[in-house]
């Protein structure tokens, strides 16, 4: 099972919220998650993670998606 870090969107129309989880790449986007990891509100610009839980995912082979990866990096979730 490969497991990705990914968005999962909530919120209304124009007003989005998003979950960051950890998930199986099969899975639909808003399915089935194994661990919530944090939020990410675009419209605050902000992002409120567990590190302590994406160095736990990663360190177990997870895999953040592109957009996820960016997030990190942006807001220095992860020192690597």
């Amino acid at each position: 099972m490969a497991v990705k870090l990914r968005l999962q969107r909530f919120g209304n129309h124009k007003r989005p919220f998003y979950r960051i989880v950890a998930a199986d790449s099969k899975a639909p986007r808003d399915g089935r998650f194994l661990d919530i990891i944090g939020t990410y509100e675009p419209i605050k610009g902000t992002v409120d993670v567990n590190s302590d839980k994406v160095v736990a995912w990663l360190n177990n082979g997870a895999q953040p998606t592109d957009t996820v990866k960016s997030l990190f990096k942006k807001f220095n979730v992860v020192n690597k």
